[in-house]
């Protein structure tokens, strides 16, 4: 039987210079004419979703169908030069809509001129903060959210998103207020038979089409139906009954232009545009990963951060608004085929092509359509599989998850995030508030040092305290520490004579944890217990001398190994050990 054959491991490329800041060029100088015909049959099938995908997310986001497909073009074109992944598409992404919405909204007073502008206003702020991280290799900051967390956020973006389009699916419009107050409108509308059933029609059938396409994955599911919904509206004359449609949209490219807006509430513009950032570049650093992964290639995330900006960054001074990478139209581009950046650069200039030669290609096209596209992307967005599984393996994390998913459901996207990095610190802070700890015993026919709580006939050494924090010592456990420690001494079988601090697991003291353990030496002193340490990490030697910590022959109160400080001890008080076991039913840890 065949077996199948090992995957590359990433291969790292370093350009140096200022080369490294421009992939797209490195990738130029190393083309192969036989990636050309692939890059553009991909680019060309790419073409088929980049279009009715970017007029609906724009329509999602508050703002005209058309600047979509600006915020399609110009990123694209941006991202090939500075962007490192070679098959990452960026453009409007259903993870967004919410995002942009909770400000374009309130802000825009209904003008979609100014709404126009205020988006463009955030993809400058976005692109600026990636950029400005990346080139800081601040690449891992969103990795400082964890999963669960991710998952609840995710979750409660798809639920608003979907609240957001349920009106133009049903043919009507609401006043957004939220997306409780939202729920309340949308059901108030439909008891009062505010539905118009042509295109609630249209665009449930289209909805219907693009999820049972979904199984086939080389069918451009999306086009198939959204030109199906097209047609019906164009040739049974819906429009009359209704129907809502995309009309006619400007001949031409975006025009250069310098994003302000006088008078306008600029730090919900800024803030909205760092929370795009944080959304788009958690998206994107996992698609880069995943794909770099399959293709062998490794993919420096700070350079990402950059690439992402400079899309950003460049779209919004061409009346685009916050794009990202997209889950969707990659894979799209992998199965057509591509092979570099030039995918992106031929998609974009297929739709630049579209908008010079035919404009009025789409102008039937459905809103119940469109809002079908943005409800079918979304629902890809929700993750269940994964938190029942957390939910079983720890709940108290799915019940993070949950709170996360229900402030960003109560309060939307912006506050949201906000709360989101606020559960995030205290789920850090939490886990580094109660550690675990233990006192560690010598076990016949083990090796080494081990918790005599998981070993209950562990022999314990007469007037010795070999005690474990599992954590770094900071200001939040400062306190759990020393009383921990007490507890310890407390419970030993024998008076204490000496405790040893085994400290390999203490990566990081503060000036707060450096005061306690001056404290607590003096404590100590005076009770007649020596305070020793063990397999003190290097960087955590350096700072206690910086403390000065190490003073009066400590240097002599620090052992290699936990074996080399018991054998201290027991040279030290002339002890001759034989071992004993702790007392049946003795407890020694807290939790």
């Amino acid at each position: 039987m065949p077996s199948t054959p090992p995957k590359p491991l990433p291969v790292v490329e370093q350009p140096r210079g200022w080369q490294r800041w421009l992939p797209g060029l490195q990738v130029l100088r190393h083309y192969q004419m036989a990636w050309l015909p692939k890059d553009l049959a991909a680019g060309l099938v790419l073409t088929a979703m980049l279009v009715p995908v970017g007029i609906a997310y724009a329509e999602a986001s508050g703002v005209p169908g058309i600047y979509g497909l600006y915020a399609t073009m110009v990123p694209l074109l941006a991202y090939a030069l500075f962007g490192p992944s070679r098959i990452l598409v960026l453009g409007p992404d259903s993870a967004l809509t919410a995002v942009i919405l909770a400000v374009v909204l309130p802000l825009s007073g209904g003008e979609p001129m100014r709404a126009v502008i205020l988006a463009s206003m955030m993809a400058v702020v976005a692109g600026l903060t990636c950029i400005v991280a990346g080139l800081l290799r601040l690449g891992f900051i969103t990795e400082l959210l964890s999963k669960p967390i991710r998952y609840g956020y995710m979750n409660g973006i798809a639920l608003s998103v979907v609240i957001s389009q349920t009106p133009k699916l049903f043919g009507f419009s609401i006043d957004s207020q939220g997306p409780v107050q939202d729920i309340w409108a949308i059901a108030n509308a439909l008891l009062a038979g505010l539905v118009n059933w042509p295109s609630f029609i249209v665009g449930g059938g289209t909805l219907a089409l693009i999820l049972a396409l979904r199984r086939f994955r080389r069918l451009p599911g999306i086009l198939i139906a959204v030109t199906l919904a097209t047609l019906a509206v164009d040739l049974l004359d819906l429009g009359q009954h209704g129907v809502a449609t995309l009309g006619e949209l400007p001949q031409g490219l975006p025009s250069f232009t310098l994003p302000w807006l006088s008078g306008v509430d600029l730090a919900s513009v800024v803030l909205g545009g760092v929370t795009a950032a944080l959304v788009a570049f958690a998206d994107t650093s996992v698609l880069s990963r995943t794909y770099a992964a399959r293709s062998g290639r490794y993919v420096d995330p700070n350079q990402e951060m950059v690439g992402l900006g400079a899309a950003n960054l460049i779209g919004g001074f061409f009346q685009g608004f916050p794009v990202s990478s997209s889950a969707s139209r990659t894979p799209v581009a992998e199965a057509a085929g591509a092979q570099t950046q030039l995918t992106g650069v031929v998609g974009a200039l297929a739709v630049a092509g579209l908008l010079i030669a035919a404009p009025n290609l789409m102008q039937y096209l459905p809103a119940s359509a469109l809002a079908a596209v943005v409800i079918a992307a979304v629902i890809g967005l929700f993750e269940i599989a994964d938190l029942k599984r957390i939910f079983r393996v720890q709940q108290w994390e799915f019940w993070l998850s949950m709170a996360c998913f229900a402030s960003v459901a109560t309060f939307g996207a912006i506050p949201g995030i906000g709360i989101a990095v606020l559960l995030a610190v205290i789920e850090f802070l939490w886990d580094g508030w109660r550690p675990y700890y233990a006192v560690l015993g010598q076990v016949d026919g083990i090796r080494g040092f081990h918790d005599i709580e998981r070993h209950p006939e562990a022999r314990l050494v007469p007037g010795l305290v070999l005690f474990r924090w599992d954590a770094p010592l900071f200001f939040a456990n400062a306190e759990q520490f020393q009383q921990c420690v007490l507890k310890a001494i407390a419970q030993s079988p024998t008076p204490v004579r000496r405790l040893v601090v085994t400290a390999e697991p203490v990566t990081s003291i503060d000036v707060t944890s450096a005061d306690m353990l001056a404290e607590l030496e003096q404590m100590l002193a005076d009770a007649g217990i020596e305070l020793h340490f063990a397999e003190v990490k290097g960087p955590v030697k350096d700072k206690l001398r910086r403390f000065r910590l190490l003073r009066e022959h400590g240097e002599q109160r620090i052992q290699p190994t936990v074996g080399a400080a018991v054998d201290a001890y027991l040279a030290d008080h002339g002890i001759d050990w034989s071992g004993e076991a702790p007392p049946q039913g003795r407890s020694w840890h807290a939790d």
